[in-house]
């Protein structure tokens, strides 16, 4: 039995986190984010996996953060790897 309020509760399923940070991740992969926009890559790609790793321990407080931090990283990725593809010629 628990003694207090908030030793019962657990953070809810950051399903629409997940989702978003896939698709964000989907995203800047299909612009060549990996090899336009290493950094940023890398950050996105590295939160994601700690998010799933989280996620299936039931730690979805850290979960839903780091998938945040996966979308944001992404989204970077994307934006700067189109701009660098333009800035090049690159075809899109």
């Amino acid at each position: 039995m628990c003694t207090s309020l908030t030793g019962c509760q657990s953070s809810p399923k950051p399903l629409e986190d997940y989702t978003l940070a896939r698709a964000a991740i989907e995203a800047a992969r299909s612009v060549q984010a990996p090899r336009h926009s290493p950094g940023y890559w890398h950050q996105a790609d590295e939160a994601y996996r700690q998010g799933r790793l989280f996620f299936k321990d039931r730690d979805y407080g850290r979960a839903r953060e780091e998938f945040i931090r996966a979308r944001m990283a992404a989204e970077k990725a994307e934006n700067s790897a189109r701009l660098i593809r333009k800035k090049t010629g690159d075809v899109l």
